[in-house]
């Protein structure tokens, strides 16, 4: 049950990247006071909104009659839903629309959706007119903590995801927590997976503080997802404000994407594994993997397995349909991965909870070994 809370309570984290700063607003009810959110960052009434066919029935309307209230005219285009969104095809369809509808420089564009809509509209507008300013609206909990954070817009093709791509900040990101309670659980548990990842990445507390309060965030407790999606957005912004284009520290946020990314591409990108459970999969794995290498304590690895498990998130590739998986297609995966360097590996291990390190030091037959020891055995 959602615990209810005056609209006043909400949270303000900073991007600093000098003339391109911008605010992530946390918090219920954002769209009652859309107008004097809006108003710093917008340069002419009007904008585009871009969503998808799911999020449409459920949100496209409040925030219509929001700007409607806020004096600013709009239109919106509507797009079929999924990660078969993030496309060239659709992308080059959207510029298409976007220019149809005049949108100019100095217009703001509206992604109202999840990770694919924030994505794909990101990338259309850091290439409309070479560049356009965009707003973030996140409709799921995995984009409010992560992806509508920090500029990665990327489309997939079908050496991998997120290969074809640029950095393009929004201007303002607006994260509704109302917007979550609309969301199917499996929806909000792989979100999670991407809270639990900044507390493995950097910060044991948090961690810590996520064994004995996960579940509040996860039933809708105001202030806990409050604290959890602040706490994330805040260590992200920090990483960002560092290291923009990822030259360095911000290669951590890609904690379990290695695994992870390659079991999407496995899965076909499909219902069978949304992105935030191959990345829960890939923690466990990473963790897995660090233990093998000595790294870490086996006691540490089974406590983030663990963990995952009991936030009902996948944690084994035994929990992916299909299974077992081609552990020789999913390490062709990898080294189609986007932080290959020099034909290397790029992984984000451990050597604690909270204590994750960037390496292309890991030999291929510890990778294999790592997948296969997670697999069933003779398919049972």
């Amino acid at each position: 049950m959602t615990i209810a809370a005056p609209a006043t309570i909400r949270e303000t984290v900073r991007v600093g990247l000098g003339e391109r700063a911008y605010d992530v607003v946390i918090g219920p009810d954002l769209f009652a006071d859309l107008g004097p959110l809006l108003g710093p960052v917008m340069k002419r009434d009007r904008t585009v909104i871009v969503t998808d066919d799911q999020v449409a029935p459920h949100h496209l309307g409040a925030l219509e009659a929001a700007l409607d209230t806020a004096g600013i005219s709009h239109q919106a285009i509507v797009l079929p839903a999924g990660e078969g969104t993030k496309n060239f095809t659709q992308l080059g369809a959207l510029c298409g629309q976007l220019l149809d509808a005049k949108v100019e420089r100095n217009d703001r564009i509206i992604a109202l959706g999840g990770g694919v809509i924030g994505d794909l509209v990101g990338f259309a507008a850091a290439i409309l007119r070479r560049g356009v300013g965009f707003i973030q609206i996140p409709t799921s909990l995995l984009a409010q903590v992560d992806s509508s954070v920090g500029g990665k817009t990327a489309v997939n093709v079908p050496q991998g995801k997120n290969l074809i791509g640029a950095f393009h900040q929004p201007v303002l990101v607006l994260a509704d927590t109302n917007i979550l309670d609309t969301l199917p659980q499996r929806q909000l548990e792989a979100g999670y997976a991407e809270i639990v990842k900044y507390g493995l990445l950097g910060d044991y507390s948090f961690f810590e503080w996520l064994e004995h309060n996960g579940a509040k965030v996860l039933a809708g407790d105001l202030t806990a997802r409050l604290h959890a999606i602040k706490t994330s957005v805040a260590m992200k912004a920090e990483i960002v404000a560092e290291d923009e284009t990822e030259q360095g520290r911000r290669a951590l946020l890609n904690l379990g994407h290695t695994f992870g990314h390659a079991l999407e591409a496995e899965t076909g990108y499909s219902a069978t594994l949304l992105h935030g459970e191959g990345v829960a999969i890939g923690m466990a794995l990473a963790f897995s993997l660090s233990a093998k290498m000595g790294l870490v304590t086996g006691q540490d690895a089974g406590r983030v397995k663990a963990h995952l498990k009991a936030a009902g998130l996948k944690s084994s590739l035994m929990d992916i349909d299909g299974a077992p998986l081609d552990v020789d297609s999913l390490l062709d995966h990898m080294k189609q991965d986007k932080k290959v360097v020099d034909d290397k590996l790029t992984f984000i291990l451990a050597r604690a909870i909270g204590d994750a390190f960037i390496t292309q030091d890991v030999a291929l037959n510890l990778v294999r070994d790592t997948l296969n020891d997670d697999q069933p055995k003779d398919g049972n």
